[in-house]
């Protein structure tokens, strides 16, 4: 008998999604150097037997992309977007193989939750839909990227850049969700990346009054950053207070109510890195600090940085080097998006789905900034990027129900 709904056909092939996400696990995709040219060929051969539509493009070719078209009954398009680059692995530090092993109702390898398993989900999601014959109510594209471990231009930016993506709504396929606790990503935070440049004034390390250390001089900049910012409450946009409330009741087991609430009620400042002086003996002369800040979305990043300048201003021998800036981005929390999203996800999961902010931001902010409505989702485990990184069974299995129920639940 044939299986006619895209959902039972996932439920009823669960032997073969494993075994998918494990062949997309064996091609390395690590990044640096960040080659996807394999693991795209063998894309393109598994959906070469579908009635759908596949366009490879690259400006490097050894970093291609893919974008894959489900034609619907709209003229309405459902983008899901997922990368198919990883962080590097040492073997040595693995207990499992990084390459793909499946262990009870684990799986085990690099990129196993971020995110090969989502990417898994994603092409059964299109085969499940071919396979039955189903025609979507929308049409899905499906964008499978290089380069975003990196932060490069081959994957999401050429495909932006070149006008290839024209959708009405967008998931990505990040983790976004813990053991017994899931979440919709719905907003991103703003970023200020600042270097910050001390002179000083060379001495002898025996006669240090003599001189005046540029290091000394850096630290107290940044301790007066964080004194009269760290400390300041953010003025957050009233539309945006019920994601930071769902936001802080989902941090809060991991990091504490009151830790959860300071994440985004506050900026956060970490200073990255640091670097000055010659010799042990020497008053440094110069030194140069690298500084990170996050802003929660609906605060105005360009009036932080002008109090940013301002007080830098205050402090001796400081300059700013070089400073790069972003404004977060958010979803309205009942939005068609996020409400067909989260009422899939809780379908599939039968327990609370937060609406939340994203301690970063990412390719969600580009597909934001281009006008095109984003969310991420995708079930997982916290041990992105970690050794023996792995996804579970169960996750996969969700995920694969939770993209193919997704078109359904997204309203006209």
């Amino acid at each position: 008998m044939t299986t006619r709904h895209p959902t039972e056909y996932v439920s009823a092939h669960r032997k073969e999604l494993i075994d998918l996400v494990l062949d997309l696990l064996d091609v390395d995709t690590s990044n640096p150097p960040g080659e996807t040219r394999a693991l795209v060929d063998a894309l393109e051969e598994r959906l070469a037997p579908l009635s759908v539509d596949v366009d490879r493009i690259a400006i490097d070719p050894v970093k291609p992309n893919l974008l894959v078209t489900v034609p619907g009954e709209s003229d309405r398009t459902l983008l899901y977007d997922g990368h198919l680059d990883t962080v590097p692995f040492d073997e040595d530090e693995w207990s499992y193989d990084p390459l793909g092993e499946q262990v009870d109702e684990r799986i085990y390898g690099r990129g196993a939750t971020d995110m090969k398993s989502a990417i898994a989900a994603m092409l059964f999601t299109i085969q499940a839909y071919a396979k039955t014959d189903t025609t979507p109510p929308v049409d899905l594209v499906f964008a499978f990227v290089s380069d975003e471990e990196v932060g490069g231009d081959a994957g999401l930016p050429t495909l932006l850049s070149d006008d290839r993506l024209d959708a009405d709504a967008c998931v990505i396929g990040e983790p976004t969700c813990k053991e017994n606790r899931y979440s919709v990503t719905v907003a991103d935070r703003g970023s200020i990346w600042l270097t910050l440049d001390a002179a000083g004034e060379a001495a002898h390390g025996s006669r240090p009054v003599l001189g005046e250390n540029a290091i000394d001089r850096l630290y107290a900049a940044v301790q007066t950053l964080r004194d009269r910012f760290g400390a300041r409450e953010l003025d957050i946009d009233t539309a945006i207070r019920p994601i930071v409330e769902e936001s802080i009741d989902y941090y809060a087991p991991l990091l504490g109510e009151e830790s959860a609430r300071t994440l985004f009620r506050y900026p956060s400042i970490n200073l990255g890195t640091i670097q000055g002086g010659e010799t042990i003996n020497s008053v440094p002369q110069s030194a140069q600090a690298e500084i990170d800040i996050r802003l929660t979305a609906g605060v105005q990043t360009p009036d932080v940085l002008g109090d940013i300048r301002d007080c830098v201003a205050d402090c001796d021998g400081i300059t700013i080097a070089d400073v790069s800036w972003s404004i977060g981005t958010a979803e309205t929390p009942d939005s068609p998006l996020v409400e067909a999203v989260t009422s899939a996800a809780e379908s599939v999961t039968n327990t609370r789905v937060y609406r939340r902010s994203g301690t970063g931001g990412g390719d969600a902010k580009k597909l934001r900034n281009t006008g095109i409505p984003t969310v991420e989702f995708a079930l997982g485990t916290d041990t992105v990027h970690a050794i023996d990184e792995y996804t579970t069974v169960e996750s996969l299995l969700g995920n694969a129900l939770v993209y193919t129920r997704l078109p359904s639940a997204w309203p006209e």
